[in-house]
């Protein structure tokens, strides 16, 4: 395997050409509670398209004209706006979308293999978005392999400072029996793969992720990177709550963590707000699903008297951006909210 050291995976917070969405369709994400999502997606598209370009795509011409009548509705300027018809299973392009890369400032696309979180069946068509965006936004795509194996990973299951550190859990990428990505990997192999495919020099590995996910632990739900040298990361307050033990772990695995800049790595508390159930299920809550846009930062907020206090505790990072609370109480119940919908194409 080679090692490639002029690759380097950036951080969300650096500049973006285009925001990538895919218009809500898939209605058994959300079963009869549908009907609010396509406002919820309009409202993240306002909040965006001021600082970038969005890419939406859409499953057909007709449902370009629907999309459009919904963002006209709010007033969103449509110029900043390029559709893509295509047909996709789903709509999360966190997970679909190949993972962005610079190398020696040149955008390329690295495509991992998806496979509906091991777990649902519908994924054929969300497969091959990887290289359909590469050919709309003229790409160089590369596929990530391990020993000639197309490696799965989706883009939810990783967080990154752009300066070569990489954040993950062993839920998602080393559990054997429940939803299992690559059978047999170790830690070891994952370094090589993250080394030559995303420039990463240090992976931060974290236990278990939150309750509820039905991704079996994604990162994007647990810890995110805010700046160089600093995660906030979800804790729970309540130690009768099922997410306590898990993150309380979690906390202490960051506890002395060096970075490669020799920095202490600073770990800053984000809170939880209370569960929410939804038909007897734990939905997958979490202020740590966020979005950095160029000019804003897109915070899931849940109804909670914690709404407030996670917005705050972002806004101390991201003081050049308006940091916005987005309702997502409708939409986690598709098991996933803002950061999971949505895709960053590095400028």
């Amino acid at each position: 395997m080679k090692k490639s050291n002029n690759c380097r995976l950036p951080a969300e917070w650096e500049p973006h050409k285009s925001t990538i969405l895919c218009w809500a369709h898939q209605k058994e994400d959300w079963p009869g509670k549908f009907t609010p999502i396509p406002w919820v997606y309009t409202e993240i598209v306002r909040n965006i398209i001021n600082g970038e370009l969005v890419r939406i795509i859409v499953q057909s011409h007709k449902e370009k004209q629907k999309v459009r009548k919904y963002l006209e509705r709010a007033h969103v300027n449509l110029t900043n706006t390029e559709f893509i018809v295509a047909v996709t299973d789903r709509s999360w392009m966190r997970d679909s979308s190949p993972v962005f890369v610079k190398r020696n400032e040149k955008v390329e696309a690295v495509k991992f293999k998806f496979n509906g979180w091991a777990k649902y069946q519908n994924w054929k068509n969300d497969r091959k978005i990887p290289s359909l965006l590469a050919d709309k936004l003229n790409l160089n795509l590369i596929e990530a392999k391990y020993n000639n194996i197309p490696v799965v990973l989706e883009g939810g299951a990783i967080d990154t400072n752009g300066k070569g550190v990489l954040l993950t859990t062993e839920e998602c990428l080393l559990d054997n029996k429940t939803q299992v990505r690559n059978p047999g990997f170790t830690k070891q192999d994952y370094n090589l793969i993250f080394e030559e495919y995303l420039g990463i020099k240090q992976v931060i590995w974290l236990g278990k992720g939150i309750a509820g996910d039905d991704t079996h632990g994604h990162v994007d739900d647990l810890c995110r990177f805010v700046d160089d040298n600093t995660v906030v990361l979800c804790r729970e307050n309540n130690p009768n709550d099922e997410n306590y033990l898990n993150l309380e772990e979690n906390f202490e695995r960051l506890q002395n963590i060096k970075l490669p800049n020799g920095t202490k790595l600073n770990v800053v508390e984000l809170p939880m707000p209370r569960p929410i159930i939804f038909e007897g299920m734990r939905l997958p809550a979490s202020y740590a699903n966020f979005y950095i846009a160029n000019n804003a930062v897109l915070v899931p907020t849940f109804n909670d008297p914690n709404d407030r206090i996670a917005l705050n505790i972002l806004k101390q990072f991201f003081t050049d951006r308006d940091v916005v609370g987005i309702h997502a109480v409708d939409l986690v119940w598709g098991l996933g909210t803002l950061h999971c919908l949505s895709h960053e194409e590095p400028a």
